[in-house]
């Protein structure tokens, strides 16, 4: 998926909240550097009845689904809530069964993945890391203009991990890091003498 292109800065963002048993929500939000608008959200639930057809059957319409809103929206970035380590271990390892077929999708899809904990995103959108559900539904609708309130909570979170990569992103890429190889081989050059008469090398920094 190509990024964004200098003369159209806008920005779309996927959001997902997966789930270990319930809805996983999914909503997708776009900036152009100034405001954000939402541009479609939801909740998708595999029926039990369907997960008792074979183990798999929630992996893979999950990642059906997500194949779909890629094609058809074309975001530019997904944002994925991380998975919560104090949950008890059997759902922490369907949460990370989740969370693969989300990276799946998105790498053949040629989309870049970025993560946040849930208090990361609650910080980030309701200034509380340990805001309710309710608030965080209620600041969504505010900073989305939307007419709404986004329901279920599911979607809403989804939304919420959207809005928390799009104020994470202009201070991660302000603040961006040299690429690995790029320090390397600044090390080796700033140990390499000097040609008589030469001007310094100049090293750039790779994008994030």
């Amino acid at each position: 998926m190509n990024a964004p292109h200098a003369a159209n800065p806008r920005i779309r963002v996927l959001g997902i909240d997966p789930a270990a048993a319930g809805p996983t929500g999914y909503g997708i939000v776009e900036s152009d550097g100034r405001r954000c608008t939402m541009v479609h959200y939801g909740a998708f639930r595999v029926e039990a009845k369907r997960r008792k057809e074979f183990s798999g059957a929630a992996l893979q319409d999950i990642y059906a689904l997500l194949c779909r809103l890629i094609e058809e929206f074309s975001p530019h970035v997904m944002a994925v809530e991380s998975v919560f380590t104090a949950l008890n271990m059997r759902t922490a390892l369907r949460l990370a069964e989740v969370r693969g077929v989300v990276l799946l999708a998105a790498a053949q899809h040629d989309v870049t993945v970025h993560s946040y904990s849930p208090r990361e995103v609650k910080a980030s959108v309701a200034g509380y890391g340990h805001a309710d559900k309710r608030q965080m539904q209620l600041m969504v609708r505010a900073l989305l203009s939307m007419a709404e309130t986004p329901e279920p909570a599911d979607a809403a979170d989804a939304l919420a991990v959207a809005l928390c990569h799009l104020q994470a992103e202009p201070a991660r890429v302000w603040f961006r890091q040299p690429d690995r190889k790029v320090q390397m081989k600044s090390r080796s050059l700033r140990g390499s003498p000097r040609i008589a008469g030469g001007d310094e090398t100049s090293v750039g920094v790779a994008g994030i």
